[in-house]
């Protein structure tokens, strides 16, 4: 891969440049079916690896990742405060993560797991880690902070797990195809740049949460009327703008509370009727806000994947296997299904996705296990 200019003026003109500003037109969009998906097997698990801090799970090298998981997160690079930008990683402390390798062992490992065919990528974010790009300088130093640890540790893309107060829609706000809010302006253009410079075989996962998504269906921001909070449905700008580059959006099915879905009732996290009624909607397309003049257009199956916890300890919201498997067969083949009924088939739904591979392996593997093998991954 070819770095990025490692000086502000230097992001600044490429990022420019992704956007089409006065620094030179947009390159054109990456076609259709050339994004790094199609280096990806047809079935994949992602999931994350907790490597900047412990969590109670315990240490994981990569070398003991395993084989079922084909997208490896690490969990997590954090910006230097929340409107920086500038974003920073490193390994967890050897006292609060005994067994942690060297910086060197680390990159070792990660060369050995994508010569066994898995992408590595840096997950950005997490529940700690707000990133609020204001600014066209936070903006910069976003793009020329994450390509310089994407070069430094030799990985295959960026994960986007923004939470919290990290997006938001400015009042005034309100149609999702041609955003005005800066945080929102400025990731698109950011994560444009990082696109454009390292091609198609650049990795791009989102792992944002029900609320910045499929809330969008019934509010959208602020509303029309004001009062209302500004931060739902503030990821579908994103996902749209960056739809074409996209290669896999896993939304957090857990940590959430009830969602309308297309049937107009309410779906509750940790049942098969949940995830197939969530699923469904970013599969579908929907009105966003109820507007038929405002539809978020579906996305194509081989984009999303179904974002779980890994075991009981791992988040609210777990949800056992034979409910996972029969919501994974309702929504490829049309059998098992619960409640909700699909408005299609999706018999190319990518994956699954987990946080995380270290509370896996904490549960003795069983999502690996389980769900590799009934995905086919």
């Amino acid at each position: 891969m070819t770095p990025l200019p490692r000086t502000v003026a230097a992001t600044a003109a490429l990022v420019c440049a992704a956007a089409g500003t006065a620094a030179g037109p947009a390159p054109a969009p990456a076609a259709a079916g050339t994004s790094a998906s199609a280096t990806l097997p047809d079935r994949v698990m992602a999931g994350y690896l907790h490597t900047s801090f412990a969590n109670g799970s315990g240490w994981v090298d990569l070398a003991d990742v395993p084989d079922e998981w084909d997208i490896i997160h690490l969990a997590f690079a954090e910006p230097t405060s929340p409107t920086s930008g500038r974003l920073e990683f490193s390994l967890c402390p050897r006292q609060e993560c005994p067994g942690v390798p060297d910086k060197a062992e680390f990159i070792s490992q990660i060369r050995d797991a994508q010569a066994r065919g898995k992408k590595v990528v840096l997950s950005v974010g997490g529940a700690r880690g707000q990133v609020s790009l204001e600014t066209t300088a936070a903006r910069d130093a976003f793009a020329e902070s994450a390509s310089a640890i994407i070069d430094e540790y030799g990985l295959d893309g960026l994960d986007v797990d923004f939470e919290g107060h990290s997006l938001y829609l400015d009042d005034g706000d309100t149609d999702f195809r041609s955003p005005t809010t800066p945080v929102i302006v400025n990731l698109i253009d950011a994560l444009r740049a990082l696109s454009d410079r390292y091609g198609p075989d650049f990795v791009l996962t989102m792992a944002p949460e029900t609320f910045f998504v499929q809330l969008g269906y019934a509010h959208y921001g602020s509303g029309p009327w004001g009062g209302a909070d500004p931060r739902a449905g503030a990821y579908l700008p994103v996902i749209h703008a960056l739809r074409d580059r996209l290669t896999l959006l896993h939304v957090q099915h857990y940590n959430s509370g009830p969602i309308v879905g297309l049937d107009d009732r309410y779906h509750t996290m940790g049942s098969a009727d949940f995830h197939v009624a969530m699923a469904d909607m970013v599969l579908q397309g929907f009105p966003v806000a109820g507007d038929a003049s405002r539809v978020f257009p579906p996305l194509d199956p081989g984009q999303v994947a179904i974002g779980l916890p890994a075991s009981p300890l791992a988040g609210n919201g777990h949800t056992s296997a034979p409910e996972v498997q029969a919501a994974w067969d309702c929504l490829t083949t049309g059998a098992h299904c619960p409640d909700y009924a699909p408005r299609g088939t999706y018999p190319g739904l990518r994956g699954l996705m987990s946080w995380s591979i270290n509370w896996d392996r904490y549960n003795s593997d069983e999502f690996a296990t389980e769900h590799g093998a009934h995905i086919g991954s």
